[in-house]
């Protein structure tokens, strides 16, 4: 787009990834930083999904950028004052803001791939790691976007910064059902030593175990298991997490992983 006709010149530039460009809009006019584009989103939500650590790192310096200035028909919070480990305290931040539809500049990081340096530097500023999107259906939160995508190492950052394990989504699963769901071993068992809750069931009855069976992860499933998974809760249909596994061969694997140790699916 021409630059002389550009109405959001550091949405564009934060967009792009051009550092140069937005210190040069910054130092003009700093109040770039606090305004909205035509989808409801502030720079920082194009900073964080162009993945750029200088960019965030610009309009997260900002004076008096606070988000409760920008409450119009999004929400904003307010981030908790935190202490951290190089005695770093913030009292208030922009980086909890979200955009028209319900994104912080967290989430949307969280969903960017080798994004660690940003969620770390957000972090740090205040960002709030349990904020969920209000306005879909799902109601997610950041560790369930980790949690579906695989992503151990992000899944853990967000947990040693305070993540809730034990946040449900509208559909009434906790990140765990969406580890299991997507067979990631690793994660699951991450989950379960920060307190998360083994046997809760969603919307649709459905445990983790439940949801690791009927896509087929035995590895997971018996993991499950001997993490103490109740095999005899049943689905709002009436389906035991065995009754759902998507072919025989799963269905053996799992009953003898589970014989192994010690456990009868058949009790």
């Amino acid at each position: 787009m021409d630059k002389e006709t550009d109405r959001f010149p550091l949405h564009t530039a934060a967009r792009l990834g051009q550092v140069s460009v937005a210190e040069g809009l910054l130092k003009t006019d700093p109040k770039l930083s606090k305004r909205k584009d035509d989808d409801d989103r502030y720079p920082i939500h194009w900073a964080a999904s162009s993945n750029s650590l200088d960019i965030v790192n610009l309009l997260a310096d900002q004076k008096g950028f606070d988000p409760d200035v920008q409450v119009t028909s999004i929400n904003a919070h307010c981030a908790r004052s935190l202490s951290l480990s190089h005695h770093i305290v913030v009292d208030r931040s922009s980086i909890s803001l979200q955009d028209g539809s319900g994104w912080t500049p967290l989430m949307i990081a969280a969903s960017v791939p080798d994004s660690e340096p940003v969620l770390k530097l957000l972090l740090q500023r205040g960002a709030d790691p349990i904020a969920q999107i209000p306005w879909l259906m799902i109601s997610q939160s950041a560790l369930h976007f980790v949690a579906s995508k695989k992503d151990l190492d992000t899944a853990r950052l967000l947990i040693e910064n305070k993540a809730s394990t034990r946040v449900r989504n509208k559909r009434g699963q906790y990140a765990i059902h969406r580890a299991a769901a997507v067979g990631s071993q690793p994660l699951v068992s991450l989950l379960l030593r920060n307190r998360s809750p083994i046997d809760a069931t969603d919307a649709d009855g459905y445990t983790p175990l439940h949801h690791a069976i009927a896509e087929g992860h035995g590895d997971v499933a018996i993991l499950l298991l001997k993490e103490g998974a109740d095999h005899t809760l049943k689905t709002s249909e009436d389906q035991l997490a065995i009754d759902l596994a998507p072919d025989k061969d799963v269905r053996r694997y799992i009953i003898q992983g589970a014989e192994r140790e010690g456990i009868d699916l058949s009790e």
